[in-house]
């Protein structure tokens, strides 16, 4: 069993992939601004802290064996309109935390879209897209770069539009972009492969999409 970091952990994909890496096993160390929601577990340590703050960081990385980052922003009126550094100035942080006490594993939730992944998308979806999350998608591209260049065991996690229904653990993984398609998939099914990765190499250095 690993002892694992998940940023992100109060809510969304995080707070999922928290429940699930208990049920398997693991220790948790769950970082977020607010812990108060997490699950109480002897296996599952709160972490409240800023994803950017690279002291606080750098505590919750050390002693862990892989680190997920699953950080989400709530979207509100003004977001297509005020550019966000959130997921690229954390990652930078985070980087140079693992490097500094040798982790090596990293599984990071970007999204279907980001990077290469574009091609899949239509015009009209790549409009409604940028409508709605041009600024986050443009950070979370300069985020996939940064992860690329980073020299670790990384794995970029791509799913398609999200739900939140229950986990089946029937799910495509697309690592060939001949095959990448959109579509849906749960929250828990991103957790799930998160999990089940976080001790396993056969996707390091890979971007799969994820969807049924």
């Amino acid at each position: 069993m690993a002892r694992i970091l998940v940023i992100g952990a109060s809510r969304g994909i995080g707070r999922e992939t928290v429940r699930q890496a208990l049920a398997a096993g693991h220790d948790v160390r769950a970082m977020a601004r607010h812990t108060a929601s997490l699950p109480t577990d002897p296996a599952l340590e709160p972490f409240p802290g800023d994803a950017t703050d690279p002291i606080r960081v750098s505590e919750a990385v050390s002693g862990m064996n892989a680190v997920i980052t699953a950080l989400g922003i709530r979207v509100r009126p003004w977001t297509p309109f005020r550019p966000t550094s959130l997921f690229s100035r954390s990652t930078e942080v985070l980087i140079e935390a693992m490097k500094a006490h040798g982790v090596r594993r990293l599984l990071a939730v970007t999204g279907l879209g980001c990077g290469d992944s574009i091609r899949v998308l239509s015009r009209v979806e790549i409009l409604a897209r940028d409508l709605v999350l041009g600024p986050v998608y443009r950070d979370k591209n300069l985020q996939e770069m940064m992860i690329r260049n980073s020299g670790l065991d990384w794995t970029i996690v791509r799913p398609a539009f999200l739900t939140s229904m229950p986990r089946t653990g029937r799910y495509r993984v697309m690592t060939e972009a001949s095959g990448w398609r959109n579509g849906l998939i749960s929250r828990a099914d991103v957790a799930d492969f998160l999990v089940t990765q976080v001790e396993r190499e056969e996707f390091v250095g890979s971007a799969p999409v994820l969807a049924y």
